[in-house]
């Protein structure tokens, strides 16, 4: 009996799944409606998102919720935000209810990450 607890101690747990950046892009259709990577849509653009400030694209008109939520966006932020925009931000006005798959958020994630080293966004 110890040895099989020392056998299941030892036992690497399975890893989760690699993104998928190119999934992630099909995934980004559904947010084409709204947002763009180069230019501000109903919702702003996605350039330059990690590392930015929520509700701090120039020009763009948010809601005083974003712009006051304090978040700055990460791997980390952007899951949670993307899973429940309303519950993690009320007040919004983003009124998508948010991306129910984790898998389809991490791939999603990985796209938006791919895109804004891409030329559209280096302008």
């Amino acid at each position: 009996m110890a040895v099989a607890g020392a056998l299941c101690i030892g036992a690497a747990a399975p890893a989760a799944a690699a993104a998928d950046a190119s999934r992630g892009e099909q995934i980004y259709n559904r947010c084409l409606a709204c947002h763009a990577l180069a230019g501000d849509r109903v919702g702003p653009r996605h350039c330059g998102l990690f590392g930015r400030r929520a509700g701090s694209v120039p020009g763009f008109d948010y809601s005083p919720a974003l712009k006051n939520s304090g978040i700055v966006w990460n791997d980390e932020t952007l899951e949670r935000f993307l899973a429940k925009p309303l519950a993690v931000v009320p007040g919004t006005t983003m009124t998508y209810d948010g991306v129910a798959d984790a898998r389809d958020r991490r791939d999603l994630i990985a796209y938006l990450k791919m895109a804004g080293a891409s030329a559209p966004c280096a302008k």
